[in-house]
C-alpha cells in the first residue's frame, strides 16, 4: 500500500513540475511577444469573438472555468471533467452591426470519462448584406455591382482528459474559412480586360490548454493557446489568425465564508490575455449560484476600446439550461447572446 501511495505521489509531483514548466514557458513567450507592437494585423477576427452567453457574461474570463463542450471556445481542457455523458450547446450571438454568430457544440464522455472526452464544434457567421462596388471612370469614381453576402465558419474536433485528479489537458484542431464575396479585377492583359474573382480563404488552426487544481480550497489555474496557425493571404500580404495566449485562475469565494455555504456559490475568475494584435488585457468574471439552478453573472474587461462591462444570468433544471448575456459596446450600441444547454 505504501508503495502504491508513493507511486501516486510521485506521479502527482511529476505532473505538477511539468505544469509549472509549461506555465513558465508560456510566460516567457508572452514576455517576448509583448515587445512586438504590431497591432491590428490579423485576419479571421471572427475567431476571437466569444459566442457563449455564459462566457461573455463573465467577461470571457473562462480559462480556468470548467464548462463542458462550451470550453472548446476558451480552453479545451475545461471539458475533461464533464459530469454527464453527453453535453450539447446551441447558441446565437447578436453581434454589432447585425452580425450574427450561430454556434453548435457537442461533447461525449464515454465510460465516465475513463477514455477522455471528445467534442465537436461548429460556428457560422452571417455578416448580412453588403453592397458591392467597382472602380469606374465616372463622377463618383465607382459603380454598384451586386449585393454581397460575406460569411465565415469554423469547425473543430477536440479531446480532453484528466491525467490525475488535479491535472487535465485538452486540445482542438479546427478548419476555419471566410468568403468575402466576388470582386472584378483587371486580368493584366494588354486589352485591359476584367475578370471576376471569388475572395475565399481557409486555414487550419489549433487550440490547446491545461487545468490544474491546486488543492487549496477550490483554486484552479488554467492556461491556453488559441488559434495557432500558419500565415495565409488573400492577395499579396500574409496575415495570421488571432493567436491568443491566456493564463487564468478561478475560485469559489464561498470557501472563505462557510457560514454562507450550502447550496450557494460565488465563483470569481480572472484571465490575463496576450492577443497577437492587441495590447495585453485582463478579464474578470463573477458568478453567483443559488441551488445550482439560478446563476447571476457580471464581467469586466480591462484595456478594451469599446467593450468592458457585461451582465447575464442562467437557469438550469433537469438537464436543460438557458443562458443570456448583455454587454454595452460603446458606439455600436449593445450585444446580446442566448445559449441553450442540454446534458444527460
Amino acid at each position: 500500500m505504501r508503495r502504491l501511495n508513493s507511486k501516486a505521489e510521485g506521479k502527482e509531483t511529476a505532473m505538477r513540475r511539468i505544469y509549472w514548466v509549461i506555465v513558465m514557458a508560456l510566460l516567457m513567450v508572452v514576455v517576448v511577444r509583448a515587445e512586438d507592437t504590431k497591432l491590428a494585423q490579423t485576419g479571421f477576427q471572427f475567431m476571437s469573438v466569444g459566442s457563449d452567453a455564459r462566457g461573455s457574461a463573465l467577461g470571457s474570463a473562462m480559462t480556468a472555468v470548467e464548462m463542458g463542450c462550451g470550453s472548446m471556445q476558451y480552453n479545451p481542457a475545461g471539458m475533461a471533467r464533464m459530469k454527464k455523458m453527453v453535453d450539447i450547446t446551441i447558441g446565437q450571438n447578436n453581434w454589432i452591426d447585425n452580425i450574427k454568430y450561430n454556434l453548435v457544440s457537442v461533447a461525449v464522455s464515454p465510460s465516465g470519462g475513463r477514455y477522455g472526452v471528445i467534442g465537436v464544434s461548429l460556428l457560422a457567421v452571417d455578416y448580412g448584406e453588403v453592397q458591392g462596388t467597382m472602380v469606374w471612370e465616372n463622377e463618383q469614381g465607382y459603380i454598384d455591382t451586386e449585393i454581397l453576402h460575406p460569411s465565415s465558419f469554423s469547425a473543430g474536433i477536440g479531446y480532453a482528459k484528466t491525467l490525475t485528479n488535479k491535472f487535465a489537458v485538452g486540445g482542438q484542431v479546427k478548419i476555419a474559412g471566410q468568403q468575402l464575396g466576388k470582386s472584378v479585377v483587371p486580368t493584366g492583359d494588354a486589352d485591359d480586360s476584367l475578370k471576376v474573382k471569388r475572395n475565399v480563404q481557409t486555414a487550419i488552426a489549433y487550440d490547446f490548454g491545461t487545468l490544474y487544481k491546486t488543492g487549496f480550497k477550490s483554486l484552479v489555474f488554467g492556461m491556453s493557446v488559441n488559434n495557432f496557425s500558419r500565415e495565409i493571404k488573400y492577395e499579396t500580404e500574409n496575415f495570421e489568425l488571432p493567436l491568443t495566449f491566456k493564463i487564468g485562475i478561478s475560485i469559489d469565494l464561498m470557501d472563505f465564508m462557510p457560514q454562507m455555504g450550502g447550496r450557494q456559490s460565488l465563483v470569481m475568475s480572472v484571465d490575463a490575455t496576450h492577443p497577437r494584435d492587441y495590447p495585453e488585457q485582463m478579464n474578470i468574471g463573477l458568478e453567483y449560484g443559488f441551488h445550482e439552478m439560478l446563476k447571476l453573472r457580471m464581467g469586466y474587461m480591462l484595456v478594451s476600446d469599446e467593450q468592458n462591462i457585461s451582465f447575464g444570468f442562467g437557469l438550469q433544471k433537469y438537464g436543460i439550461g438557458i443562458d443570456y448575456a448583455y454587454a454595452p459596446f460603446g458606439v455600436f450600441d449593445n450585444i446580446q447572446m442566448f445559449t441553450l444547454r442540454f446534458n444527460y
